[in-house]
């Protein structure tokens, strides 16, 4: 568990800081050119499509969790949209609430 924690911090960290950069660089109008990509229908298309359904798997599990509740649909339309950034933290949360038991990680409501 230690090794899955350090993991979230470390990769967590590293992007946020990739996304600021990025932010301050670029801005934050990145619909055009991730939805751009997508209809060109090279490689980094089919990156974005295939994040973007791991976004979708993401906070389907997220509101599934958490039983379809007013939390739980705020907490999916997080993941939807602030990616992993959400994910690790969120996760990083349930490991410390939930004292490293894997299945109420995993099942929430339904463990």
């Amino acid at each position: 568990m230690t090794a899955l924690r350090l993991y979230l911090i470390l990769a967590w960290t590293a992007l946020v800081a990739f996304t600021a950069f990025v932010v301050g660089r670029d801005g934050l109008n990145l619909l055009p050119v991730f939805f751009g990509d997508i209809a060109q229908g090279h490689w980094p298309g089919q990156f974005n499509a295939d994040f973007l359904s791991m976004l979708a798997l993401s906070a389907l599990w997220t509101g599934w969790r958490n039983g379809w509740t007013l939390g739980g649909w705020v907490l999916a339309i997080m993941a939807f949209f602030l990616g992993g950034g959400f994910l690790m933290g969120y996760l990083l949360v349930l490991l410390h609430l939930e004292k490293g038991d894997m299945r109420r990680v995993l099942l929430g409501v339904r463990a």
